[in-house]
């Protein structure tokens, strides 16, 4: 059974970061898609600077050219805050239930999983694989007891093809590259070239996105 991905972010800018993650996330899930899902009105942070249209057309550009990954505008499209639950219940109603989903998150939105909607019902919805350093480290902090609760529970007792329900700790090449990084280097008129796909950078540029006067 083919296993999808599914990778949320606001995306502001896409970057390599990201990019890697999710191809380094489908070859060791052996997922057949990673379906990158831009969000509209993320409750857990302030509005994203970007318009949304600019950002998941970013996204669009920047997977080009692999065959694995794809854009989903779903959230993009929903009125009201972005929240994963939501998403990843639509996702089922198209999927069904037998499907193994992989929700990919990094380490430090792995960290505040217990501050999401209805956080446990992810688990009935998906796996969770959080990319963590080489050394198996999570990226900063420490887990709640909740949620230490919950990766006691489920770490690596994923069955083949079960659709959901573990949670899987994967080392990520580490690359120090943030979106807050690039859009600090761009309003300083400094170069983002080499931190992002060449096709989102001409769009940054044909657009005047996070470029000061």
């Amino acid at each position: 059974m083919h296993a999808v991905g599914v990778f949320g972010g606001t995306f502001d800018p896409i970057h390599f970061g990201h990019l890697r993650l999710a191809e380094e996330m489908a070859e060791a899930l052996g997922l057949a898609r990673v379906l990158f899902i831009p969000a509209g009105q993320p409750p857990h942070r302030g509005t994203p600077r970007t318009p949304a249209t600019h950002r998941l057309e970013m996204a669009r550009r920047a997977v080009q050219g692999n065959p694995r990954f794809t854009v989903d505008g779903r959230e993009v499209a929903a009125p009201g805050p972005s929240y994963t639950v939501d998403t990843l219940t639509s996702l089922r109603a198209e999927l069904g239930t037998e499907v193994p989903v992989w929700l990919l998150l990094g380490g430090d939105a792995f960290l505040s999983l217990p501050t999401w909607h209805e956080w446990r019902r992810l688990f009935e919805l998906a796996h969770l694989a959080v990319a963590t350093r080489p050394n198996g480290g999570a990226q900063t902090g420490e887990p709640s007891s909740e949620l230490q609760q919950e990766i006691a529970q489920r770490r690596n007792h994923e069955t083949r093809d079960a659709p959901a329900g573990s949670v899987r700790m994967q080392a990520m090449t580490p690359l120090g590259i943030s979106a807050t990084a690039i859009r600090t280097a761009l309003a300083r008129h400094e170069s983002a070239r080499y931190l992002l796909p060449d096709a989102v950078l001409d769009y940054i540029h044909e657009h005047r996105l996070y470029i000061q006067p």
